[in-house]
């Protein structure tokens, strides 16, 4: 299920991830309940201290995203053509629909939700963090493929120099995005699935915002 969605969110029918990942995460919802995995175990629980914990997550992402702007150094990082060759309007759908509903939806319900409920069920905290977090980073192939043609500055800085390293760009996603899937599912255990959910949304769609608002950055009106 999580495979068909990925190639269908990033290859096939991208404007329609919301649709899709929604289709799925109810689907994921379901096995999970079939098998047994009960709501609480899924992490749906402490709205109240997981939206408290998110929402300081949350204004840490904007703190950085605005240092990380502010410094020259690091300013070349946010941009990123996927956010600069934009509209304002498709910005803003990508910001505020396609990343809640299309992105973070699935990824918080499908990896810390179902699969790791299902799997902390029959083999332990220790394995469902391990093989969830494992397959989220595996996840990211294709958008990370996307990420490293649309900033020329990953390359630079995964591979040493200016030419695009694609494999290195995609290998250095995958570790990254599997070592934050531990920490989502830590998140995950204490506050239940909306602290990670509001982190992981504050990272990617503030990203938009900032790619467009960086000092340099030519974005489309």
């Amino acid at each position: 299920m999580l495979a068909a969605a990925n190639v269908l969110n990033n290859r096939l029918a991208k404007r329609w991830a919301p649709l899709t990942s929604a289709v799925a995460a109810g689907a994921l919802v379901a096995m999970a309940r079939r098998a047994g995995v009960s709501w609480r175990e899924m992490g749906f629980e402490r709205g109240r201290r997981g939206a408290a914990v998110g929402g300081a997550l949350a204004a840490g992402v904007a703190a950085a995203y605005t240092a990380g702007i502010l410094i020259p150094r690091t300013r070349e990082l946010f941009r990123d053509e996927r956010a600069l060759s934009l509209s304002r309007a498709r910005a803003l759908e990508e910001a505020l629909i396609q990343v809640p509903f299309g992105t973070v939806l699935l990824e918080e319900v499908g990896f810390r939700g179902a699969l790791y409920g299902m799997l902390r069920r029959t083999r332990g905290t220790a394995y469902a963090t391990a093989v969830s977090s494992a397959l989220f980073g595996l996840w990211h192939i294709l958008p990370a493929v996307d990420m490293a043609r649309a900033n020329p500055a990953l390359g630079e800085l995964t591979a040493g120099d200016s030419h695009l390293d694609v494999p290195r760009v995609v290998a250095g996603s995958v570790v990254s995005t599997a070592a934050a899937g531990v920490l989502f599912c830590e998140l995950r255990r204490h506050g239940g699935l909306l602290t990670p959910a509001m982190l992981h949304l504050a990272t990617n769609s503030l990203g938009y915002l900032f790619a467009r608002i960086a000092p340099g950055t030519r974005a489309r009106s």
